[in-house]
């Protein structure tokens, strides 16, 4: 136990400071949504979405319009689930080379472990991290689908339940999975420094959080020109 705890004490105090600081950050903006949802970002984007369902299903005539903003966030959706596939293959490529690259990125890492289980593990966390952000573009993907066919259905041949607030829903959720696909690429930043050695995983985290904090936040209008 003594030995185990030896050899891994660096890679659990310096990731423990990281996944706290990602944690923290993130219960923050949770709080701070639940107080006032358009103190962030991802409420005002909800809300304008929302109004802009409400706007387009109100007048035929913006049917164009639609189709190329869906169009426009479609292909930025499988663009970025395109990438995450070539990621993946990457991450895949360096699992079989572990043994022979492992002693080579650790020349940086004076604090962790260089076991090469514990490397394995850090390209499999990683992965798994790859693989949220796939099947998040996907599913959001599927949702802009479903509201590209319900935003342009005439008013007479709407079921009730294509309901502007069930097609604002929608969207929502497609934007919401799209959001999340973007966090596990950010996200990903501290894994791959962890690679490198714990202590890069703690200072990519806070610098990855202080980016995202100026990304999320809602500046007030100070009224100047």
């Amino acid at each position: 136990m003594t030995h185990w705890l030896g050899e891994y004490a660096g890679d659990i105090i310096w990731v423990g400071i990281g996944v706290a600081i990602l944690v923290a950050y993130h219960l923050y903006l949770a709080v701070c949504a639940r107080r006032d949802p358009l103190c962030i970002i991802q409420g005002v984007n909800r809300t304008t979405r929302r109004v802009w369902v409400q706007h387009i299903m109100a007048d035929p005539g913006l049917g164009i319009l639609a189709v190329q903003t869906l169009r426009n966030s479609t292909m930025a959706a499988t663009f970025l689930a395109s990438t995450s596939v070539l990621l993946i293959m990457g991450v895949l490529t360096l699992s079989g080379q572990a043994d022979r690259i492992a002693e080579n990125w650790h020349h940086l890492n004076p604090i962790g472990s260089r076991h090469p289980g514990l490397w394995e593990l850090k390209l499999l966390v990683l992965l798994a991290d790859l693989l949220v952000a796939f099947f998040s573009f996907t599913l959001s993907i599927r949702f802009y689908n479903h509201a590209g066919y319900q935003l342009t259905l005439p008013q007479a041949l709407r079921p009730p339940v294509v309901a502007p607030e069930q097609v604002a829903r929608h969207l929502n959720r497609a934007g919401h999975l799209y959001s999340i696909g973007m966090r596990a690429y950010y996200i990903a930043v501290p894994l791959v420094f962890w690679l490198f050695g714990p202590h890069l995983m703690a200072g990519a985290s806070l610098v990855v959080v202080i980016f995202l904090y100026y990304m999320d936040r809602v500046v007030p209008d100070s009224g100047a020109d």
